[in-house]
């Protein structure tokens, strides 16, 4: 309930006081006659004047006033320039019909869960009845405050913490709900409201960090053991592949032997009875090694054997 302004009514005054003034300053130079009734002139004219500023009032396009007529309510008016009678009149309220954000918290609240928060939230709200905003309540702006800082208490205290932080939109709803309920008798309509922010001790944060980060271990020590499964699975269906199949196998373990001796100074330690099982120490096995050792040297000259190690 802001006071309006306006120096328009200041002008309107000065308009009809200044040519008044300057007559009666005319009449005032005769005789001493002539000097009382400059003074009646002057005094009507001052009188007219602050009747006629004090009647006009000027309201802007988003404000309405409120009328009271000896005490009683007589009517809204505006926007733009409107006439009340002077004394009789008055206009004790400018309702402001834009909408408008209030921000309200609650400090040291504990949930239903027992666990102390501080919450930071923000109503949007508007003045959809100046009358009722006016006449039913004494200030509806600090009656909303309040209104919102209990609806959000209770809140808190119905709601575990978990559906704060993870919940808020049914929160916000539920807040909205009661809000609404709460100002509609005052003519107020809630538009949204919205939780900006949930603070929780400490203590709790490192708490729930601490959860967090054991849940995630959990869950790469299970992804890592299916991955295990998935290659034991593989590796036995390969197995059934080599199973019946030894030609495969030994171009398998020739292939594993070839790839490593092509690394700069690898020495690889192969029991006996591999080497007989492929077939290396014969010289079929030694000639097919040297003829792939060639033809990759052939490719890369820059490579050299492990015996070329100087």
């Amino acid at each position: 309930m802001h006071k309006q302004v306006s120096y328009f009514p200041v002008l309107v005054f000065f308009i009809i006081f200044v040519p008044g003034a300057w007559w009666a300053y005319r009449i005032g130079s005769g005789t001493g006659a002539d000097q009382n009734t400059a003074a009646v002139v002057g005094i009507v004219f001052f009188t007219i004047a602050l009747a006629i500023a004090a009647s006009i009032k000027i309201a802007d396009q988003w404000k309405r006033a409120v009328v009271l007529r000896l005490g009683k309510f007589r009517t809204l008016r505006g926007p733009g320039i409107f006439f009340i009678i002077p004394v009789v009149d008055t206009v004790p309220y400018w309702i402001d019909l834009r909408v408008i954000t209030t921000a309200f918290s609650a400090e040291k609240t504990l949930t239903r869960d027992t666990v102390p928060v501080d919450v930071d939230a923000v109503l949007f709200w508007q003045v959809v009845d100046p009358e009722k905003a006016a006449l039913e309540v004494e200030d509806y702006h600090m009656a909303i405050t309040w209104a919102c800082q209990t609806a959000l208490r209770d809140v808190i205290g119905k709601s575990d913490l978990s559906e704060m932080l993870v919940g808020r939109e049914s929160i916000d709803h539920e807040l909205e709900r009661i809000i609404y309920e709460r100002t509609i008798p005052w003519g107020i309509k809630v538009i949204s409201v919205e939780m900006r922010d949930v603070n929780i001790p400490p203590a709790l944060q490192d708490a729930m960090s601490m959860q967090a980060q054991a849940e995630r271990e959990r869950q790469a020590r299970v992804i890592l053991g299916d991955s295990e499964r998935q290659i034991a699975v593989k590796f036995e269906e390969a197995a059934k592949t080599y199973q019946n199949n030894p030609t495969a196998l030994h171009l398998r373990a020739m292939n594993m032997l070839y790839e490593g001796l092509k690394e700069r100074g690898t020495i690889v330690i192969v029991p006996s009875s591999a080497v007989d099982s492929m077939q290396l120490g014969s010289m079929a096995g030694i000639t097919a090694l040297a003829q792939n050792l060639a033809a990759e040297m052939e490719k890369n000259p820059k490579k050299r054997t492990p015996g070329e190690e100087s």
